[in-house]
């Protein structure tokens, strides 16, 4: 398929060919999606409308403007459940070697160590956060990785205060990144990314990340052309109100703002014959390249993407409640139409017929009607207030359309069920939900994650020190990994959602056999280990740092205890013992039979 590559054919006007080509692209094919976009604005505004006037409800003529926000609910609970679902516990990574060094239990131990403290003291799981909800909302995720250094030094002291230094995720917006959506996949197309940054932010990087590649005689440039134009009364450029860049009302204006229109070409570009293959172009004030180096990265692709519903031969693909606005739309439309009749039949429409004298209406008031006068009130059909029981079934229609069935947020469904039945009809209903969120973290975290760990080898050059729990002490140790330490032939993988319904389903289906007949026939049981029972027990429920597992563990503790009952028990019979010597009175042995330890009287 095509779009692998923007081509450039010809000079334009003199001026910077690749800047002219990639600032055209970015406008081509962000003019392309207005249509979505639009879609997208429609769907925010619902999102977070407080009445119908902030939505496309407000042209119907009704008095009331309440908005049911049922697409909230659906987005916050699919939300808390992918949350849930991929991060379920603190063991949600693993490292998968591909050859036998790599495989080594040390080699193991340490990249997961490393990888857990990145995404522990990284803000990982706050990024994932905002990206699952570009997920749900666009249908469309974004996110790049970037290597930090935060690390500062005290101005008097010179000492270096330690930040966090490792790689981190990097959300980009949907309504930044534009690329070719015909495209065989995403990882080929050629992406152009938007950002807008003040002149001290992009000197920060000139000075602070000389890997970026920015070069330091473009960057001058750019800031003589903002003196230049500032010095030039607005008038003399009028001319040029034609020529905006997006966010502002001219070049005048954009140029005395402050700050930079910045756009980052990824991907393959093709000029004069030659073939730049995966290069990173960067243009700022939509004229001058900044920066044009190949993709330093070892992964082919430097930005990842995830859609929830994809569409044959387009990249866009759709969200779970795109296709529920109309739905939403109805449910508002419903609710505001029963109030407006409710408000009617409590204040009815007076038809005045003949002579009638003018009066206040009220409770009490009288009115005086000529002969042929008369006043009635006009009520409308009731039929409009049963509107409620279409409104749930739109409500539950809603939800299953989202694949967020209502068993998620701990609602039964009606009904009489065995535990089988409950557990059948539990994980059909959470198909699509489950299938959803294992295809997000196979096809997204898993390679935002492997991104983290190549940024990593490639960007450290010292020790990093990373703390661990020791599992068979029980204590916390600190560990000095090296980039060596990270070489490894295999890759980091996710396995929070693929294991969460497994694990949920593993241990129903457990509880289930212990409590019917065939758990309890001892024919049955003779057979079945009650070690590998427990083992499975301590790893499905995740139990393992508390190290409840041990072998015969329960027959040790009761002779511990036992132990420390018949020490207490000689204890108190030596005092009680004592306590009779003392006041003569015989033990309780029996008259003339002398306390443990002590001869009687000879003869006796």
């Amino acid at each position: 398929m095509a779009g692998k590559t923007i081509d450039i054919q010809e000079l334009i006007d003199g001026k910077d060919d690749f800047a002219e080509a990639i600032s055209n692209h970015f406008e081509q094919w962000n003019t392309f999606r207005a249509a979505w976009l639009a879609e997208k604005r429609e769907l925010r505004n619902y999102l977070f409308a407080t009445s119908t006037r902030d939505t496309t409800n407000s042209k119907l003529p009704w008095k009331n403007s309440t908005t049911s926000p049922k697409l909230t609910q659906i987005r916050d609970n699919l939300h808390a459940n992918y949350m849930a679902a991929l991060f379920p516990n603190d063991n949600w990574l693993q490292w998968e070697a591909e050859d036998r060094a790599a495989a080594d239990g040390q080699k193991r131990a340490t990249i997961e160590a490393y990888m857990r403290n990145k995404t522990r003291h990284g803000d990982f799981r706050s990024i994932v956060s905002q990206l699952v909800y570009d997920y749900i909302d666009y249908g469309n995720c974004f996110a790049t990785v970037e290597y930090f250094d935060e690390s500062r030094e005290d101005p008097e002291t010179g000492e270096i205060i330690p930040g966090f230094v490792g790689p981190k995720p990097v959300r980009i917006s949907p309504y930044d990144i534009v690329f070719n959506p015909v495209a065989p996949d995403f990882n080929s197309t050629p992406k152009i990314i938007r950002s807008v940054k003040t002149m001290g932010e992009l000197k920060v990087d000139l000075e602070e990340h000389p890997e970026k590649g920015y070069l330091e005689d473009v960057f001058n440039l750019i800031e003589e052309n903002r003196t230049r134009v500032k010095s030039i009364s607005q008038n003399d450029i009028s001319k040029n109100e034609g020529f905006q860049i997006d966010g502002f009302s001219s070049i005048y204006h954009y140029y005395d703002s402050g700050y930079v229109e910045i756009l980052d070409f990824i991907g393959d570009i093709y000029h004069n014959g030659k073939l730049y293959k995966d290069h990173i172009i960067t243009v700022v004030d939509r004229e001058h390249i900044i920066r044009k180096v190949p993709n330093p990265t070892w992964r082919k692709s430097l930005v990842r993407h995830a859609g929830w519903r994809l569409r044959p031969d387009n990249l866009y693909a759709m969200g779970p409640l795109d296709n529920l606005v109309g739905l939403q739309y109805r449910i508002d439309h419903l609710e505001n139409l029963k109030a407006d009749v409710f408000d009617l039949i409590a204040h009815p429409v007076m038809k005045v017929q003949g002579y009638v004298e003018d009066f206040e209406y009220g409770p009490n008031e009288r009115i005086y009607v000529g002969d042929d006068g008369n006043v009635d009130f006009i009520r409308p059909d009731a039929t409009a207030l049963n509107a409620d029981q279409q409104i749930m079934e739109l409500a539950n229609r809603m939800e299953e359309m989202a694949g967020a069935p209502r068993q998620a947020m701990g609602i039964r469904t009606p009904g009489e069920k065995t535990a089988y039945e409950v557990q059948t009809l539990d994980n059909a209903s959470g198909r699509i939900f489950q299938n959803k969120v294992t295809y997000f973290e196979e096809t997204f975290l898993e390679k935002i994650l492997n991104d983290m760990l190549e940024s990593a080898r490639r960007n450290m050059n010292s020790k990093d020190v990373v703390a661990s729990l020791d599992n068979e002490l029980g204590i916390q140790i600190f560990q000095d990994i090296t980039k060596d330490d990270l070489n490894g032939k295999g890759r980091i993988y996710p396995v929070g959602a693929r294991h969460f319904a497994a694990k949920a389903n593993l241990l129903q289906n457990l509880t289930n056999l212990s409590n019917s007949a065939v758990g309890q026939d001892p024919s049955i049981n003779i057979h079945l280990s009650g070690k590998k029972i427990a083992k499975l027990i301590e790893e499905v429920l995740d139990l393992e740092k508390y190290g409840i597992y041990q072998e015969n563990v329960r027959i040790f503790e009761q002779q511990e205890t036992q132990q420390l009952i018949n020490s207490a028990q000689r204890e108190v019979d030596e005092q009680q013992a004592f306590a009779n010597e003392i006041a003569g009175v015989p033990s309780a042995g029996g008259m003339g039979v002398p306390p443990e330890g002590r001869e009687g009287p000879e003869g006796l």
